[in-house]
């Protein structure tokens, strides 16, 4: 039997789980809940679904078996709450929650009653993602030492690209977007050891109406495992999105923009000969990736089963993963404490954007002068 699903918000970025939830054979969606009439109504009518305008008459009229939150991130803590107190297993738009705290809270909730609680890193589920993660648990890279993930071009703190509500977040719109690279090097290099290891660098370079502290952003921090991680993350630029998979036999860079994996496995620099080879490795590469992708994009344009529209949509693909997951048992295929460390490390950023800042200002015996 299909799970009976809703979505609470209908704002951008609910369009995924909402038509995803209506295509997925494991699940029937029934109902949208936004506190704008009007919009739960629209959207309601493109789906063929109920509208509802509060949470607490969606949980009361319907028989839930899987809620998803697409809402500002400063609403996720109280609606999953709600929802798991009701019994009801939850999904949440990234991040799960504003603080750490709030999350240990939540996932207390989540044990005493019994009820699984997820959250949407779709973005470890593109297909370049998934051909490396499974390139590396095969063993083929050997011992992983180290990944470097270098994520530019993200959105302007000021740019309203999801909504005026991101302004008042201290990075913007440019930390409503953080999640995604910060969740990709976690899941790829593993969690940090502990707080103490990760070293957070900020920087505030443009100027802006609003009292952002950082719209650039740098981590580092070490595994349990010994696996040595590095972020870069900058706004505004021209986008460069790499992850780089360093193993003690072989390396991958993922182009997380062309959905390539490049496979170098030589010593490159040993002569001129294995230099040029390295050059052309890189191309070749590169241009496998983008032929296939091409006939994976020719395919879905034939095939619009749901099984080719989940291989290239990863919002799909976690959708339907975790469907079965909750239809027949089995663990989410995000862990939590992916969701955990990604806020934790959002918080180091803050915190060092906030010490940059008061660093920054004149001390007053500077302005008194």
């Amino acid at each position: 039997m299909a799970l009976e699903s809703a979505v609470i918000g209908a704002g951008n970025v609910s369009d995924r789980h909402l038509s995803g939830l209506q295509k997925c054979p494991e699940t029937e969606l029934v109902a949208v809940c936004d506190l704008d009439e009007e919009r739960a109504k629209t959207t309601a009518d493109e789906y063929g679904i109920r509208a509802y305008f509060d949470v607490e008459s969606l949980i009361d009229a319907e028989d839930l078996d899987w809620l998803h939150i697409c809402t500002p991130v400063q609403s996720h803590f109280p609606l999953a709450k709600q929802a798991i107190e009701a019994g009801i297993p939850v999904m949440i738009e990234k991040p799960i929650t504003e603080t750490v705290e709030e999350f240990e809270e939540l996932r207390a909730a989540a044990d005493e009653h019994d009820v699984p609680v997820s959250v949407m890193h779709n973005h470890r589920f593109t297909p370049a993602m998934r051909t490396a993660m499974e390139r590396v648990e095969s063993g083929e890279l050997g011992e992983l030492w180290g990944i470097d993930l270098v994520h530019t071009g993200d959105t302007l703190p000021d740019d309203a690209n999801r909504g005026e509500w991101a302004f008042d977040l201290p990075g913007g719109e440019f930390e409503e977007g953080l999640p995604h690279p910060i969740y990709l090097a976690l899941s790829a290099g593993g969690f940090p050891k502990d707080r103490e290891s990760v070293k957070a660098t900020t920087n505030l370079s443009g100027e802006y109406d609003y009292d952002f502290t950082y719209d650039s952003a740098q981590l580092q921090y070490t595994t349990d495992e010994g696996v040595l991680c590095n972020v870069k993350l900058i706004s505004g630029s021209i986008p460069q999105r790499q992850l780089m998979l360093h193993g003690e036999k072989k390396s991958l860079t993922v182009d997380l923009v062309s959905q390539s994996v490049v496979e170098l496995d030589k010593h490159y620099v040993s002569s001129s000969v294995t230099r040029v080879q390295n050059t052309v490795d890189k191309v070749v590469g590169h241009v496998r990736g983008s032929v296939d992708n091409v006939l994976k994009v020719a395919k879905s344009k034939r095939d619009e089963s749901w099984e080719t529209e989940k291989s290239l949509k990863p919002h799909y693909y976690q959708i339907d993963a975790e469907a079965k997951a909750l239809a027949h048992g089995g663990e989410m295929p995000v862990p939590m404490e992916e969701g955990k460390w990604t806020i934790a490390l959002i918080n180091e950023i803050r915190a060092e954007a906030d010490r940059e800042m008061v660093e920054s200002r004149p001390s007053v015996a500077a302005t008194d002068d």
